[in-house]
């Protein structure tokens, strides 16, 4: 048997909640995307009413005024394909029946490996519950399954990452045809949210990076509080998420439209770094050798720049490569209803992969951030760019830029 819980409502303040996002375990598995749900599944369940069951809550006319509309049970079939529905009061019931079966619980944790939980989860508390209700139970793991599922895209998991790479692209071409010596970072980021919402993003997909000058070479500033003056360069790192699958894109342009040479030099050995790297996004390629690859063409384009020397870079400790003084995080990650989405670090790249590639020099003594990133589907005949119509090339920026 395996269970999976909705993620948890979230304390803002008082009697407000953080808006509801759902566990992305539970929203691949049924497709629903509302609260206090429970997915149950048991194949080999000796009643047949009970091999797949959703759990919902039950709504009212109170629930209906407070907080609007909650699924039907005829909607919650049509949206997961799922015909056992039943509301959350009737699970400990149904689940005691059926529960003696089974010798194996499979339990849904959060195992991607950035995530250091501080408050226990909706999970590990449900998993609590179980043990002390039925210890004698075999306890185990649903996220490995899932980490190998989640990782391979449907073709409707690649439409929904499609749009939300459409809608980020139409994000940044407004704000090129924005952006001027003068504009705050914030203006820019209600420009973003203004798209996004046009055109019916479900949101943005992280907090959204608008670092003008210096503050392009904190990698995850968040700030956009600052001005943006002449002879900066803007580094964007922002998208839309669009049915709870999110495209992830990063930009780098000239405040007044003109890269500087030197900017420019700058911004061409990035995009040359990316292109390489892009092209080795492909089915087979191991996590680990890529990057170490990777690091070899950064160190290139480092040494070209003026910014390492070719001596040093010999002599270099493998362990702490020089490069990394300038481009110190990774180049990828998967990409899917999570942002980092859960993936193994070990697995060679697979057909149905969404990768991100996303290369950048961040120079502190001159006050520069250059990173460049697009959303990568590998295929069967090599990879897709999926934001292959987003303007990438400096001159193609600069012309929008100056564009009437």
């Amino acid at each position: 048997m395996a269970i999976f819980n909705a993620a948890d409502e979230y304390t803002r303040s008082g009697d407000q909640n953080f808006l509801f996002k759902q566990n992305a375990d539970f929203f691949y598995l049924s497709g629903i995307d509302q609260e206090q749900s429970i997915l149950l599944l048991f194949p080999d369940c000796p009643n047949p009413l009970y091999k797949e069951v959703l759990f919902l809550r039950q709504t009212n006319e109170h629930i209906a005024v407070w907080e609007g509309h909650k699924y039907t049970k005829e909607e919650a079939r049509k949206a997961s394909g799922i015909e056992a529905v039943y509301w959350l009061h009737d699970f400990e019931a149904i689940l005691h029946s059926i529960i003696h079966y089974a010798d194996h619980i499979y339990i849904n944790t959060n195992e991607n490996d950035r995530y250091l939980p501080g408050v226990p989860y909706r999970d590990l508390r449900f998993l609590e519950e179980l043990r002390g209700k039925y210890p004698l139970h075999y306890y185990e793991r649903a996220a490995p399954i899932l980490r190998d599922l989640r990782v391979i895209k449907s073709e409707v998991e690649i439409e929904l990452t499609q749009k939300a790479c459409d809608i980020t692209g139409d994000a940044f071409v407004r704000v090129l045809k924005f952006v001027k010596p003068g504009v705050a970072e914030y203006e820019i980021e209600a420009e973003i949210s203004h798209e996004f919402l046009r055109q019916r993003a479900t949101g943005h997909a992280y907090n959204p990076i608008i670092a003008s000058g210096r503050n392009a070479i904190v990698l995850h500033y968040n700030d956009n509080n600052q001005i943006c003056h002449d002879g900066d360069v803007i580094l964007f790192d922002f998208a839309a998420e669009y049915g709870n699958y999110n495209a992830d894109l990063s930009r780098s342009i000239p405040v007044n439209g003109r890269f500087t040479e030197r900017q420019r030099k700058v911004y061409d050995a990035v995009l040359r770094v990316m292109r390489q790297s892009t092209a080795m996004l492909v089915a087979g390629t191991v996590w680990n050798d890529y990057h170490d690859e990777v690091g070899k063409i950064m160190t290139s384009e480092l040494i070209g720049l003026g910014l390492l020397d070719r001596h040093a870079v010999e002599k270099q400790d493998p362990k702490a490569p020089l490069y990394k003084k300038y481009f110190m995080h990774g180049t990828s990650h998967h990409l899917g209803i999570d942002v980092h989405d859960y993936a193994s670090r070990y697995k060679p790249f697979e057909v149905g992969n969404i990768l991100t590639c996303e290369p950048g020099i961040y120079i502190p003594e001159e006050n520069l951030g250059i990173r460049i990133e697009n959303d990568i589907l590998i295929t069967e005949g090599g990879n897709r760019d999926l934001m292959a119509n987003i303007p990438v090339e400096a001159k193609h920026v600069e012309d929008i830029m100056n564009s009437k």
